[in-house]
């Protein structure tokens, strides 16, 4: 566990209270809420929170990894410049492994920008979303976000209703 022990991230040592600043940062940066990250992350809100606000001393390195791996940070030193320049062929391949015709990076950034799911794509978006890893998610949002200005937290309201839309069990959308 991380007891307020230093933390090496991008070449310099931090309190686990400074690494809180740094997801917090990377949190808004991405467009998501602090109920959001935590319930794609695994952790209850009032932990992410108390990280943010430097008010969490002891947390396990499984979590802070998770956590930090979500966000597109790292405890080697390197924060994610851009987000995953593949994200969008990953995250259409994940999304039609069990299709014939294949859900396109293309058809993925086109209806994560408006929310519109392409005709008879459906079930690629709903294994996407119930299916997916959830930082390949993340890092199409952000590219996403990047390419067409839209900002992050609408693209996460565009998946947010798909998962009510395709009634999506899995705990980042519930």
């Amino acid at each position: 566990m991380f007891n307020l022990l230093n933390i090496n991230l991008l070449g310099f040592a931090m309190t686990l209270q400074e690494l809180g600043a740094f997801v917090r940062n990377r949190r808004e940066a991405l467009g998501l809420s602090q109920q959001r990250l935590a319930r794609m992350a695994g952790l209850s809100h009032t932990t992410i929170n108390l990280l943010e606000t430097g008010k969490f001393i002891d947390l396990g390195i499984a979590e802070v990894n998770e956590l930090l791996d979500l966000v597109g940070l790292s405890l080697n030193a390197e924060a994610c410049q851009a987000p995953r320049a593949n994200a969008m062929l990953m995250a259409s391949r994940a999304a039609s492994v069990s299709y014939r015709d294949p859900l396109t990076p293309g058809e993925l950034l086109t209806a994560l920008s408006t929310g519109d799911i392409p005709a008879g794509r459906d079930a690629h978006v709903a294994t996407l979303i119930d299916e997916a890893p959830l930082s390949l998610v993340v890092s199409s949002v952000e590219l996403v976000a990047q390419r067409s200005e839209i900002p992050p937290k609408q693209i996460w309201k565009n998946i947010s209703a798909w998962a009510r839309t395709c009634r999506s069990t899995r705990k980042a959308w519930v």
